[in-house]
């Protein structure tokens, strides 16, 4: 057989949502699905973990979010707490539960209020298209909530836990520099660079001095 040379593949993925991006494409979103990509933004959950979501895995007392042990991608529990925007939608979500004609085990409901949420990709496409934020997918959330949540300066090993991600190597297959980054890189080390001068500067001054002082001595 001829040996025929395959291109290397690039594990790097890509795309996320700057967070004015966020904004234009959840205000463009119905009522019903701006919890989920809320929730989705900030925690990096999987969208099969927030639709199936149940009351059983809620405190809302005490700000919390559970998944159990098995019922994840990789197999271990997930627990986050809740900041004061989700805990307000989820306390929105428990207070219009009740209106339903059906009481549902759900913490997100369809837009009638009889099922969980199910295929929302039409409504997707529009808010994407009424954003004008091109081509977006939901896996998106996850790797932007890894990048804010290093931004941030959250502990890698702490972000993985909120996103449940098993190893690092996650950081290193999302790629989490992009141009904006790449520009702070380059401020910083402007910023660093003109400090050392500073530094050096006084440095030289004090030696000038000491040796005017020998001289003069």
């Amino acid at each position: 057989m001829p040996y025929i040379p395959m291109l290397a593949e690039s594990n790097v993925r890509q795309g996320f949502f700057e967070h004015a991006e966020f904004l234009a494409f959840r205000e463009a979103l119905p009522a019903y699905l701006k919890g989920v990509v809320t929730f989705a933004y900030k925690t990096g959950w999987r969208v099969s973990e927030i639709t199936s979501l149940t009351w059983k895995q809620v405190d809302v007392d005490n700000g919390i979010v559970r998944l159990e042990s098995g019922t994840t991608k990789n197999k271990e529990g997930r627990m986050v707490y809740l900041d004061d925007e989700l805990l307000t939608i989820f306390k929105q979500q428990r207070d219009c539960r009740t209106q339903h004609k059906k009481l549902l085990p759900y913490v997100f409901v369809n837009e009638t209020g009889t099922d969980r949420i199910r295929d929302f990709r039409g409504s997707w496409e529009r808010a994407c298209n009424e954003a004008g934020i091109g081509k977006k997918l939901f896996h998106d959330f996850r790797r932007t909530a890894v990048r804010n949540m290093v931004r941030a300066n959250i502990p890698e090993r702490v972000a993985m836990m909120v996103s449940g991600h098993k190893t690092r190597s996650v950081f290193e297959r999302y790629n989490i520099v992009n141009d904006t980054d790449l520009k702070l890189a380059s401020q910083k080390q402007e910023t660093y660079l003109q400090a050392q001068n500073g530094h050096n500067l006084g440095t030289i001054v004090k030696i000038e001095k000491k040796r005017g002082l020998a001289e003069n001595g």
